[in-house]
C-alpha cells in the first residue's frame, strides 16, 4: 500500500499544527479540537433541499436529531431514509462535526438523512449510547409518516463509533422484531476492543488515531472489562449475526481499525448476509471528514452513497 498524497497532506497538516493528540488533551478540549478541525479539513457545505433541527425523547432523555432532505418532500410521496450515527469514540463529535458528511451522503444516495446526537462518555457511558442508536432508529421508523419518509427503505450509517452503533442498531432492531432495516453503511467502524490485530501493530503509532487513542475512548465509554465482550459494545461478539441487512463496510489501509472492520464483513457474510466490502487502502482513519485536502474523500462519497441508493431502491 502506498499512503494516498492527499492522506499525507492531513498528517502534514497535523504535524506542523503540533496538536496534542486527542488522549493527551481534556475530554472538553478535545471536543472543541475536534469541531475546529473543521476549518481546515472540510470542504464548504453542500446545499440541500431542507435542514430540519428535530428532538425526540430518548431512554434518557430527549435526543437531538438533525433532518437533511436531498429532495424537497412532496405530498403523498415518502422518501428513503437513513438514521446516521457520527463518529468521535463515543467520547466527542456531535450534529455540527459530521455536517458536511451528512450533506454529502444525502445528495449523492438521494435519501432523506437523519442524524443522531446521541449521548456521550464520559458523562454517559456504555450502554449509554448503544440504547439510543437504538431507540432512534426505531423513532424514525415509528414516526415515518411524519417525517415524510418509507420505513420499509430505511438504511443505518455511521462512522468510526457511528459505524459501531449503525451496527449495533441493526442487531437491535432484528432482536426486537422490527423496524425492517433495508441496508447497513458501516464505515471504517469499531467492531472490537481488542487492539491486537496486525492493523494496530502496523497504523498504531500514527495519527489522527493511535491504538493509544483508541483505548483512551475505550476507558472513557466502558465501565468494566466484560463490557468489552457485550455485542452493544463491541458487534462481532454477537453471538448470532443472521438475518441482518445486506451491508456495505469501508475501511482505510492505514487505519487501526482496518483489520476489525473487515473481520466484521467476513462475519457477516459467514452469518448468511450479503455484503460489500471495500477498503481505501492509501487512506487514513476519519478521512470522511477530510476532503478540502484530502480529494479521495469524494470517491469515496459517491460509492457510499451508490451503496446506499441500491441498497434502499423499489
Amino acid at each position: 500500500m502506498t499512503l494516498h498524497p492527499g492522506a499525507q497532506a492531513v498528517l502534514d497538516l497535523i504535524a506542523e499544527a503540533g496538536r496534542p493528540s486527542f488522549e493527551e488533551m481534556t475530554v472538553p478540549d478535545c471536543r472543541e479540537a475536534y469541531v475546529n478541525s473543521r476549518k481546515s479539513l472540510q470542504p464548504d457545505p453542500i446545499e440541500v433541499a431542507e435542514v430540519k433541527n428535530l428532538s425526540m425523547p430518548g431512554p434518557g432523555g430527549d435526543i437531538a436529531l438533525r433532518m437533511y432532505r436531498a429532495e424537497p418532500a412532496k405530498a403523498g410521496e415518502l422518501q428513503p431514509v437513513i438514521v446516521y450515527f457520527h463518529g468521535g469514540g463515543w467520547v466527542i463529535g456531535d450534529l455540527e462535526s459530521h455536517d458536511t458528511v451528512c450533506r454529502e451522503l444525502a445528495v449523492r444516495s438521494g435519501s432523506t438523512l437523519i442524524s443522531v446526537d446521541y449521548r456521550l462518555a464520559p458523562e454517559h457511558v456504555f450502554p449509554a449510547a448503544a440504547d439510543d442508536a437504538i431507540a432512534a432508529t426505531k423513532w424514525v421508523a415509528d414516526n415515518a409518516a411524519d417525517l415524510g419518509v418509507d420505513e420499509n427503505r430505511m438504511a443505518v450509517a455511521g462512522d468510526s463509533a457511528g459505524g459501531n452503533l449503525a451496527a449495533v442498531a441493526a442487531i437491535g432492531v432484528r432482536d426486537a422484531g422490527g423496524p425492517n432495516i433495508r441496508f447497513q453503511a458501516l464505515l471504517y467502524p469499531v467492531t472490537d476492543f481488542d487492539l491486537t490485530r496486525p492493523s494496530y501493530e502496523e497504523n498504531g503509532t500514527r495519527p489522527p488515531v493511535k491504538t493509544e487513542t483508541m483505548a483512551w475512548f475505550r476507558d472513557l465509554y466502558l465501565t468494566k472489562p466484560e463490557d468489552q465482550k457485550d455485542w452493544r459494545a463491541a458487534p462481532i461478539h454477537a453471538k448470532d449475526l443472521s438475518g441482518l441487512a445486506p451491508a456495505f463496510v469501508m475501511t482505510a489501509g492505514y487505519d487501526p481499525l482496518r483489520d476489525e472492520g473487515k473481520a466484521y464483513a467476513d462475519a457477516l457474510e459467514a452469518a448468511g448476509n450479503a455484503c460489500t466490502y471495500k477498503c481505501f487502502t492509501g487512506q487514513i482513519h476519519g478521512f470522511l471528514n477530510m476532503a478540502r485536502i484530502n480529494p479521495q474523500t469524494f470517491d469515496a462519497f459517491a460509492e457510499i452513497g451508490s451503496e446506499i441508493k441500491a441498497g434502499l431502491a423499489v
